[in-house]
């Protein structure tokens, strides 16, 4: 592919793509949205497509950033950066349509944390071929046999992201409703409704590995759900908190106001309203309609909305009253974090290429 190439301050070369777009040793200083982990540019510009204000992104290779793999993703008024400095070791580009299939393999990088089970395997491409048929598995990294530890060699890491939209925040807030788009990932995939096997007042002691923000017990029963590694959660409806639990040998509950438990239904969704509770940020645009059934109608039918928050009639502020904010997050596989590490492989499931 016929790439246009020009020379600059201190033999810097610039080269722009006629096929991605991205700018090879070219920074966009400024405007950052947000930063997060990634292990390439075309990763990068993929968070960037998908994260509902970024119009273009920087990606810092692990040379310019303290051995690790960081992803700027950036915003403007004007849609366009404010300036570009050539910079060693980084690239940057645009937005682009979304397309999950990342079949490259990242040599010398560790896909760090996310981990829910290991295996051995013979060779990275078995790995690889686990991670694809394991429906849960986001991402791995292989331990290559020349890794420095001879008792890890040839372990597989399946590693777990999210894939399910969550709200950033959840708050209470009178004249408010808030919901989910019913043509989201939170119902593709599930078919039962949660709303079984909850304990009120109850609290399900200790075994917490992951905090997170939601709505209801029976939302915080879904993102049990869909983790791999929860047996079972308990909510606070005071600050909207889902402590998602690990223990398969022992449960031990306690009596607790404001608490909510329960075991992880597998396979089931939510899908209520909920008044009073606001999803607070992930705006990409936002309209006046006359109910709540019609802002839910206009976030379904809207391929970027994945949950809403409307205004009533009774909201504080007359101007905001019946608007309808709509709002995204990223879902495609993000490592927490990616390293360079000598002797391991990483790479992202196959499922969603043609050719897996």
């Amino acid at each position: 592919m016929e790439s246009r190439c020009v020379r600059g301050f201190l033999l810097l070369v610039v080269c722009l793509s006629s096929g991605q777009g991205f700018l090879q040793n070219v920074d966009f200083p400024g405007s950052d949205v947000v930063d997060l982990y990634s292990p390439s540019v075309e990763h990068c510009q993929e968070l960037c497509t998908q994260h509902p204000s970024c119009l273009f992104f920087s990606f810092n290779r692990p040379d310019k950033s303290s051995g690790r793999f960081r992803c700027y993703l950036k915003s403007s008024s004007s849609g366009h950066p404010q300036s570009q400095v050539l910079l060693l070791g980084v690239s940057s580009g645009y937005s682009l349509k979304a397309s999950p299939c990342f079949p490259q393999v990242f040599e010398d990088a560790d896909f760090h944390g996310g981990d829910y089970r290991t295996l051995f395997t013979v060779n990275f491409e078995e790995c690889q071929r686990v991670c694809t048929l394991d429906p849960v598995c986001q991402f791995f990294t292989f331990v290559m046999g020349n890794f420095s530890s001879p008792d890890v060699r040839y372990k597989c890491h399946l590693k777990f992201s999210w894939y399910v939209p969550r709200p950033v925040a959840v708050v209470l807030k009178a004249g408010v409703i808030s919901g989910f788009s019913q043509k989201s990932q939170l119902t593709q995939h599930f078919a039962t409704v949660c709303r079984s096997h909850l304990f009120s007042n109850t609290d399900l002691r200790g075994n917490d590995f992951l905090e997170s923000q939601a709505v209801s017990p029976e939302h915080c029963q879904f993102l049990c759900s869909v983790h791999p590694q929860c047996t079972y959660f308990s909510f606070s409806s005071n600050d909207f908190r889902c402590f998602l639990k690990n223990n398969p040998n022992s449960m031990v509950a306690r009596t607790k106001s404001n608490f909510t438990s329960g075991i992880s239904s597998h396979l089931c969704q939510i899908d209520e309203s909920t008044f009073n509770i606001e999803f607070r940020g992930s705006d990409f645009r936002s309209e006046v309609v006359t109910c709540v059934d019609i802002c839910q109608e206009k976030c379904t039918e809207d391929p970027n909305c994945q949950f809403y928050t409307y205004h009533n009639g009774s909201f504080f502020h007359p101007d905001h009253r019946h608007r309808c904010y709509m709002k995204r997050v990223i879902t495609m596989p993000t490592p927490s974090q990616v390293k360079k590490v000598d002797n391991v492989k990483s790479g992202f499931t196959l499922r969603n290429c043609r050719s897996a």
